[in-house]
């Protein structure tokens, strides 16, 4: 089966998971995902993530779940750029996450980063996803 979104079907993925209190997650392995899962990481939204193969020789990414008091970290996980849709966003007008609580995940020219990073650098690019 072929998929058009893979970074969206991680996120949903991880939302999945949490929702039924899950503590590790697994996902198809690229290296979108992996610089993604490194700003969560970075972020604290997530414990970690590992690269395993699975039998048939497939690359996947387990990822750690994280969890405060029985709640999840992650309240909320969105996809703002879509294969039907890209969201660009110059360095100044990168959106802010219930007024810098959350992180947006941009993809820039230097690479994956947050929101915060891509502001001091002073670049833009395309707006990934929200995190609260």
């Amino acid at each position: 089966m072929s998929m058009n979104d893979p970074l969206g079907d991680m996120l949903t993925r991880i939302r999945n998971a949490q929702m039924r209190s899950k503590s590790t997650v697994r996902t198809p392995a690229s290296k979108l995902r992996a610089w993604v899962l490194d700003v969560l990481k970075d972020e604290g939204y997530i414990r970690g993530y590992e690269k395993v193969t699975t039998d048939a020789g497939h690359n996947e990414l387990e990822i750690s779940l994280k969890y405060y008091e029985g709640t999840p970290v992650i309240r909320e996980l969105k996809r703002v750029s879509k294969p039907g849709r890209r969201v660009y966003s110059g360095a100044k007008d990168i959106p802010s996450v219930r007024q810098g609580l959350g992180v947006s995940i941009v993809s820039t020219p230097q690479g994956v980063m947050s929101d915060a990073a891509a502001r001091s650098a002073n670049i833009g690019g395309e707006v990934l996803c929200t995190v609260f």
